[in-house]
């Protein structure tokens, strides 16, 4: 299913004091439900389109799968309501320790519960080499993207690059889905996660880069701007991580590599 843009009249004031009935589209959304192995173990406020890749990547970057080989079957409803998923040869940790609710900084995003989490913490990511010219060029072309599509629709985007190439683009009303939504294409296309990079339009708060750590994804570039906190995790796990990048100018807050 894919969403559409749903359209309102509303009365639209510009400051010389004029106003007219005018029409303005606004992003749908849908709280996908996600059933693990028949338990209610997320909720995720989302836009309608692209939900296996999102269920997938948001159980990889969660840590509740090691890798789409662990996934069995999974299945959205036709009202993009309800996502069930069957993993293989894994059963639920239903100890008190483990049922504990872990809610996101985007509206309507929570994990209900972990009790499919793995036990492995997370690891430093390997750095691979970059170059401030291939960053420039990232956001050369999505801005000529974003123009190109004339996007007013309220959506954050991610996209996935490897070397030069861009290998998928995925929008979303959080920022978080969209992240999720290009690791879950790469999982499915094999993709090898640790040679890629990823550019996301939003702030990048520290569980962006938990994210973008557990997926084994070296580089992060952002057009917005990071936390205090997402710094120093940034260095902690090796991310090198670039905010406030543009067509002009970036941040860049930390490299291992140099």
């Amino acid at each position: 299913m894919n969403d559409q843009p749903v359209t309102f009249t509303v009365c639209r004031h510009d400051r010389s004091g004029r106003v007219q009935q005018t029409s303005a589209n606004v992003p749908e959304e849908t709280l996908l439900s996600v059933y693990v192995n028949d338990i209610l173990t997320m909720q995720i406020g989302c836009s309608a389109n692209h939900l296996v890749e999102l269920v997938v990547g948001r159980m990889y970057s969660e840590g509740l799968i090691a890798s789409v080989e662990e996934i069995d079957a999974i299945s959205i409803c036709e009202n993009a309501m309800r996502a069930d998923v069957v993993l293989t040869d894994r059963e639920a940790d239903l100890s008190s320790e483990a049922n504990a609710a872990v809610p996101t900084c985007c509206t309507n995003n929570r994990m209900l519960n972990n009790y499919f989490a793995r036990p492995e913490g997370m690891e430093p990511v390997t750095p691979i080499p970059w170059t401030p010219d291939q960053v420039f060029a990232m956001a050369d072309a999505i801005v000529q993207d974003e123009e190109s599509r004339k996007r007013r629709s309220g959506t954050h985007s991610a996209y996935l690059w490897e070397g030069g190439e861009l290998l998928c683009c995925r929008e979303d009303i959080g920022r978080h889905n969209a992240l999720d939504k290009v690791i879950g294409s790469a999982l499915m296309r094999g993709t090898d996660l640790s040679r890629c990079a990823l550019f996301t339009s939003g702030r990048v708060p520290t569980d962006m880069v938990a994210k973008v750590v557990r997926s084994r994804v070296p580089l992060l570039v952002s057009k917005a701007c990071a936390t205090d906190k997402t710094v120093v995790a940034a260095r902690a796990y090796n991310l090198t991580l670039v905010c406030n990048a543009s067509r002009d100018s970036m941040d860049l807050f930390n490299d291992p590599t140099r």
